[in-house]
């Protein structure tokens, strides 16, 4: 029997999300994976979900669990880079398991690759138990071919090709400066947001400018921006301030939406024009 892990590494969750949690739990059961739950999963002191040592120590038990395969962070917000001092990254390197998060666990995943070399995968499981796509996200679970498949157009450029690294902008920046921070020599930098319009964006863009990411890397995968875009704003005019000539993919299946699919960050990745 497959075994996965679920935790909480960043936001404690809300009582009231409970139901949903026991709901994803059902579901892998009635696949026949076995469930193991972090005890830091609800908010025990405002939002944190526990100390940042206990944090960190559930999720080092899972990783040191050779008989989990995935472990899928649940949660989201901002305390997650508060553990990557805690964690253990050479038994991270020897885990099998791999990691799925979103949002604020960018920190995590880019740490990991940063860290070891490991691959992890940019996906909320909470999309199978809330929002409007369900049914079609429980079945690209199941299958997985459909589930890291997203589809894309070149906006600038024709053919991006390296690894991936990145994923929810404002996070991401948290690891500048820091030894998590990963290499972006010849890299595919993924972008994406769910908060911030015009000036928050901006600042991202210009931090990553002042940083020389944009001379180092081989191009741009952007996800959806969803506050910006939701105010009528294109996110391709603004990157292509800060980026020039770089090539720049874009699509809308990958982000904060319910509908969204996964990306691994820490893989090689090949994006041609001729693909769409």
């Amino acid at each position: 029997m497959k075994k996965v892990a679920i935790v909480a590494c960043s936001n404690g969750q809300s009582r009231e999300y409970e139901s949903q949690n026991i709901e994803l739990v059902k579901f892998f059961e009635a696949h026949s994976i076995e469930v193991v739950r972090s005890v830091c999963i609800y908010e025990k002191d405002g939002i944190f979900p526990g100390i940042i040592a206990e944090r960190a120590e559930e999720l080092m038990k899972m990783f040191s669990d050779d008989s989990i395969d995935e472990i899928y962070d649940i949660s989201g917000g901002d305390i997650a880079n508060q553990i990557l001092d805690y964690l253990d990254y050479e038994r991270i390197r020897n885990s099998q398991a791999t990691f799925w998060g979103y949002s604020d666990l960018t920190t995590i995943i880019n740490a990991i690759y940063a860290m070891t070399g490991k691959s992890s995968v940019l996906y909320q499981v909470k999309n199978m138990v809330w929002g409007d796509y369900i049914e079609e996200q429980r079945e690209r679970f199941v299958e997985r071919s459909n589930l890291f498949n997203p589809e894309f157009e070149f906006v600038c450029g024709d053919n991006i090709e390296g690894v991936v690294i990145g994923g929810n902008a404002r996070c991401f920046l948290k690891l500048a400066g820091t030894r998590y921070f990963p290499e972006l020599e010849g890299k595919v930098l993924l972008l994406e947001a769910l908060g911030g319009d015009v000036p928050q964006i901006s600042t991202y863009l210009a931090q990553l400018k002042q940083m020389g990411a944009f001379e180092k890397i081989n191009g741009i995968l952007l996800g959806t921006f969803t506050t910006l875009e939701k105010n009528g704003e294109d996110v391709i005019k603004l990157v292509k301030e800060y980026a020039g000539d770089l090539p720049i993919a874009k699509t809308c299946e990958i982000g904060h939406g319910n509908d969204s699919k996964a990306i691994i960050i820490g893989e090689k990745i090949v994006l041609s024009a001729q693909r769409v």
